[in-house]
């Protein structure tokens, strides 16, 4: 496939998985669409670094755009000097595919944690409600039938958590289209890493018409 071509596909592609990025961390903030969790501050850890805005979003967008410029010959891109702009989206995809596997590790890190959320806890054999992690604590008396990843048995998803409803399937939801889209937002920077490399050496290989 010509260089130029490729580029016009890779730059709106992480466009549009950008804002994707973006707009699930968003939504993992306000489980079961409701905001009083965000401002009591009962929400989970990995959700409030907010991989999927910072890593999958913002560090994509600048690759994203000046791909895009470069593909489709925008006014500010359209200059000569291709080998730069080509080597200057190398450096940009390297950022973008560096924020991708961030947004991935903790995304991951969030899905294998479990929300947090309002429990059952069992202290001194009394019954105790308590916000925590319910389902990182291998001790919780589920796992006592054998259940050792909260993953594999989504009738788990409903009996545990208390508070706030749906919580669990929302996590795994949310965090597994961070996991997907940062893993596709990964392999297209390294896509475009290797086809600015091509573009350095044989420019946008387009025939002038």
């Amino acid at each position: 496939m010509c260089v130029g071509t490729c580029t016009r596909i890779l730059g709106p592609c992480l466009l549009i998985l950008g804002f994707l990025s973006i707009t699930a961390n968003i939504l993992l903030l306000f489980p079961n669409w409701e905001w009083c969790y965000l401002s009591l501050g009962q929400i989970s850890k990995r959700a409030m670094l907010m991989p999927g805005v910072w890593g999958g979003g913002l560090l994509v967008f600048p690759a994203a755009i000046q791909i895009t410029g470069i593909g489709w010959r925008w006014k500010y891109f359209s200059s000569s000097g291709t080998c730069c702009k080509m080597f200057l989206s190398i450096l940009l995809s390297g950022l973008a595919l560096l924020g991708s596997a961030t947004c991935f590790i903790l995304s991951g890190s969030g899905l294998t944690e479990g929300p947090l959320c309002l429990y059952n806890s069992t202290l001194n054999h009394n019954k105790v409600q308590q916000w925590g992690y319910p389902f990182l604590e291998m001790d919780y008396p589920v796992f006592n039938h054998g259940v050792q990843n909260y993953l594999y048995d989504p009738s788990l998803w409903n009996s545990v958590c208390i508070k706030p409803q749906n919580i669990v399937g929302w996590n795994v939801y949310f965090f597994s289209s961070l996991l997907v889209v940062s893993m596709v937002e990964m392999v297209l920077a390294a896509l475009q890493i290797i086809n600015g490399c091509f573009g350095c050496v044989c420019g946008l290989c387009e025939q002038k018409k």
